[in-house]
């Protein structure tokens, strides 16, 4: 009955699959029948809402728990047709709801190809920073709660190891265009032949931060029949190009080509204020005490000015809680960072353009830019973190009175109009002499500000339009000032060009091509004096120790050599160098080598010796001639003595002959060890015994012992030898103490020396 039983409960839960295999099927072929039976024209009217598309119940619930209900412009536009499985090339204003434009479409698309754990990987986002990438997969994984996919955050400043093993696995991937490259260069299993859907959010922006070689790499692993959706908020020349080779008969939607596509959200209000160089930190520090009750993000256009704002205020404490947010960030420290300022009612975050895309940020009052944008792209990505999805926000432009004032052409020409902000001079506070004080206490901090000084030029000389941006016209001494440096440090800038490009290759690809470099013969320049090790040293100035001053002190700043000096004086402890006429004739050849494998070789004494031949030891025999300690024997002499096995045969008889002998000698060694073990064990107890016993020591003092003699524990101690010795302390779980044991049966007392002395013994004796 029992066996029938069971019989009966797999017949009904086979029919029960096979009802809801039926009705999910229905359910699909309905789908399927409005998707392809929508007119984008007619019907885009009658969509105001998620539950009005043609998608599963399950993406309906996540959506609906996820609190996303109404769509938006650029949602009513992008779902319907890439449900359809066409290419898309989207484009809208930032803040404008594009993630889940992409994310709904792959999610149902990987439902209608019934794709499952065994099918690998089906779809692939590409994001181009760390932190969009996160939200995206967040925003994943809330909405597709409900439905059995696999999904796979992957980016930088993780361990590949672990990733490597898990890629293969998942179904979605979204991740960072550097390090999806490596995967599917390096991983084992990571298969796409099954690949429906590629995701390009922020498209633009992955080619601005030079990812074109590694997009161009995942692209060519990717099969051709996939459906390919971009999304970006601006339409540059690189980004058509990539739609042009990656989108097969895209459908444009969004803003029209003759349209301005960057435009700001109408619920925002921008403003711009006229700010010397030298003035800029006063303004910003003014700012943030004016406005302690908001929440603030801040612009500047490098990462070291990020860090001298970040330490300077959060020294001088504002009165509201302080960030700072840049590339250079542990991932752990960057993901922290987000998800603080995310949550916080009121705080003021210091960062770089890693946040001007994609990120959403809650309820931001104000976005300030410190720095100019490099163009009117950057302007509206900036601007987009506040005033997102309707809210009210503000933002605020400083540019520099005459030179940077070309940006509001700029911004013109897309219909970007930010109006003129005065400042109030009563409400504005200098914290110049704050700034010199720690710069003068902290070296760490003047590094810092040297830091910050020559990245911001280095951030204007390499911009491209040279109209706006102006580095000769920069007044460096009051800029200096104005961080609270001593003076305006010395920078070196090398080439014109951004190095985002250089910043995104591969690391193996560039040590290679150093290690290239290095190899090949630099030609050698004259010297015209001869420089020490010391010179060199003292040239290199570290900016938290040296100082001008110092060098001055030390001489190191004029050492020509030069006899003709007008300081005779020579200064204070300065001594002058005289150089005296060398035959380089005498000299030994100590010239650098050129390349590394001959400095390794010249400072290896291995490698030295590896042309002479390796050092082998030698033995002498009895007539003095030296051997080599293992010697091969010839083969004519080994033929000579005999047939093979039976050599060896004598040979392992000898070698066991004389290991047992090495045996013997070994145990004789090993026993005399113990015995001596023994021996000091029973020393050390006799004279603890003795102690006890109150044993003086003196010579000439006489003990007499009566009693049973001391014969019987030594012949104890010498038939059980690894029993625990009598002296060691008992173990806690021993109720019984020292004095609570039987004592020895024996007395021990004086010899006596006078009659009443052994009468005194005698009765004692008696009474024991």
């Amino acid at each position: 009955m029992a066996k029938n039983s069971k019989k009966g409960k797999r017949v009904v839960k086979n029919s029960t699959r096979k009802t809801n295999r039926l009705k999910e099927e229905e359910e699909l072929a309905k789908l399927q029948e409005r998707i392809d039976n929508y007119d984008p024209k007619t019907d885009e009217t009658s969509i105001s809402q998620f539950s009005d598309l043609p998608i599963t119940q399950n993406t309906l619930r996540g959506l609906k728990e996820s609190t996303f209900v109404s769509l938006t412009d650029i949602q009513k536009k992008t779902i319907p047709i890439a449900l359809k499985g066409e290419d898309l090339m989207g484009t809208a204003r930032t803040g404008s709801g594009k993630t889940l434009a992409f994310l709904v479409p792959v999610i149902e698309s990987l439902i209608r190809n019934k794709i499952t754990d065994f099918d690998g990987l089906a779809a692939l986002i590409v994001s181009p920073t760390r932190e969009l990438a996160v939200q995206i997969f967040e925003v994943l994984t809330k909405i597709g709660r409900y439905n059995s996919f696999s999904a796979g955050l992957v980016t930088g400043g993780k361990d590949v190891q672990y990733e490597k093993e898990r890629v293969s696995r998942m179904n979605i991937l979204v991740g960072t265009p550097g390090r999806i490259s490596q995967h599917l260069n390096e991983a084992v299993g990571m298969e796409t032949s099954n690949l429906q859907v590629l995701v390009l959010d922020e498209a633009d922006r992955c080619l601005d931060m030079g990812f074109r070689k590694q997009i161009d790499n995942i692209l060519g692993h990717l099969p051709t029949t996939r459906q390919t959706l971009l999304f970006s908020a601006t339409q540059s020349e690189s980004v058509k190009d990539l739609a042009r080779l990656s989108l097969t008969n895209p459908k444009k939607i969004g803003v029209s080509s003759d349209q301005e596509v960057s435009a700001t959200p109408e619920s925002l209000d921008q403003y711009y204020v006229k700010v010397p160089l030298d003035e800029k930190l006063d303004v910003l520090w003014s700012f943030i005490k004016s406005h302690l009750k908001s929440k603030i993000l801040v612009f500047f256009s490098s990462s070291k000015q990020v860090q001298f704002a970040y330490e300077t205020f959060r020294t001088l404490q504002p009165g509201i809680s302080l960030m700072k947010l840049y590339g250079r960030h542990k991932q752990t420290s960057r993901l922290e960072t987000t998800k603080k300022f995310s949550q916080a009612q009121h705080a003021c975050l210091f960062a770089t353009d890693i946040v001007a895309r994609g990120l959403d940020f809650p309820a931001i009052d104000w976005v300030v830019q410190v720095d100019c944008p490099e163009d009117s792209a950057t302007y509206v990505h900036r601007v987009g973190r506040s005033a997102r999805f309707g809210r009210q926000g503000k933002s605020l432009l400083m540019l520099l009175p005459l030179e940077e004032e070309g940006m509001l052409k700029r911004l013109q020409i897309h219909k970007i109009e930010p109006k003129l902000m005065n400042i109030k001079q009563k409400s504005k506070k200098s914290i110049r002499p704050q700034l010199q004080s720690l710069c003068f206490k902290d070296p760490i901090m003047k590094n810092l500000g040297q830091r910050a000084f020559i990245a911001y030029f280095k951030s204007i000389h390499i911009q491209k339009d040279k109209d706006v941006f102006k580095v000769e016209e920069l007044p460096a001494e009051a800029y200096a000032a104005s961080l609270g440096l001593p003076g305006a440090p010395k920078i070196k800038i090398k080439g014109g060009e951004s190095n985002k490009e250089k910043k995104n290759a591969s690391r193996q690809l560039l040590a290679l091509a150093k290690a290239g470099d290095d190899g090949e013969i630099k030609e050698s320049k004259e010297k015209e004096k001869v420089r020490t090790k010391y010179d060199r040293m003292f040239e290199r100035k570290n900016q938290t120790i040296l100082s001008d001053h110092y060098l001055n002190m030390t001489g190191n700043k004029a050492t020509d050599g030069d006899e003709s000096d007008d300081d005779e004086d020579g200064g204070f402890m300065t001594v002058k160098r005289k150089y005296h006429d060398l035959n380089e004739e005498e000299l030994p050849d100590l010239s650098v080598p050129v390349s590394k494998r001959q400095a390794k070789k010249a400072l290896s004494r291995k490698a030295t010796l590896a042309d002479k031949g390796n050092p082998t030891k030698l033995k002498f025999d009895d007539d003095g001639v030296a051997h080599a300690i293992y010697e091969l024997e010839g083969e004519d002499d080994f033929k000579k003595a005999g047939d093979a096995k039976q050599q060896k045969e004598e040979f392992v008889s000898k070698e066991r002959e004389a290991m047992k002998v090495t045996d013997l000698a070994d145990k004789e060694v090993e026993r005399q060890k113990r015995q001596e073990k023994k021996r000091k064990r029973k020393e050390i107890e006799r004279r603890k015994r003795e102690e006890e016993e109150g044993y003086s020591g003196d010579e000439g003092e006489t003990v007499v012992t009566l009693g049973a003699p001391d014969l019987d524990r030594d012949m104890e101690y010498s038939d059980h030898e690894d029993e625990e010795p009598a002296s060691k302390k008992p173990k806690w779980f021993e109720t019984d103490t020292i004095d609570s044991k039987p004592k020895d049966d024996f007395v021990e007392y004086d010899e006596p020396e006078t009659l009443e002395d052994l009468e005194s013994l005698t009765a004692r004796l008696i009474g024991n």
